[in-house]
């Protein structure tokens, strides 16, 4: 059986990653208003991979016989100043993240559970990529301006991204 703390705080990240896939999805909205269908398309990607990681908690939790316990899901934002500002809060988002699996996985420890240990490492490892792609964004937005020519050519590069499902292997591809 599974340590009650961690039990709890595991259920909270699948309330969390839940909440990335709504926000994600909000921002996907957001771009669309604005017909910018590439940055649409990388925010709509990235809430599928989201939901991907929310399961992968979830079927972690049942696996090891426990109850997954469904949260409240706030409202996330839906109007942003700009596309940087937009890339700027998810980049601000993902630092949370990695944040709340860093405290998870200092949690597994703490109570010795291994099997949690090894399933985390997975979501530290993501977590670098996951802020590494946002930062990537946020540069290219920055050197880009608001310039109408600077941000077609980011929004046909985004157009570009592809949903592959990672939690299916041990490498992820963004």
């Amino acid at each position: 059986m599974m340590n009650g703390e961690l039990y709890e705080a595991l259920n909270r990240q699948i309330n969390r990653e839940i909440y990335s896939a709504y926000l994600y999805l909000s921002m996907s909205a957001f771009f669309e208003t604005k017909n910018l269908k590439g940055f649409a398309n990388w925010m709509k990607v990235q809430g599928e991979e989201e939901m991907t990681h929310a399961m992968k908690f979830y079927r972690y939790l049942l696996d090891r016989g426990e109850r997954v316990q469904l949260l409240d899901i706030e409202a996330p934002p839906f109007e942003w100043a700009s596309p940087l500002a937009v890339f700027e809060q998810a980049l601000a988002h993902e630092k949370e993240v990695t944040a709340m699996i860093n405290r998870l996985a200092g949690l597994s420890m703490e109570h010795k559970d291994y099997a949690t240990q090894t399933m985390l490492q997975w979501f530290v490892t993501e977590q670098i990529e996951e802020e590494a792609n946002a930062s990537e964004i946020v540069e290219k937005l920055k050197l880009a301006g608001e310039t109408p020519a600077g941000l077609l050519f980011l929004d046909a590069e985004l157009a570009k991204r592809i949903f592959v499902d990672a939690t299916q292997s041990t490498s992820s591809n963004n």
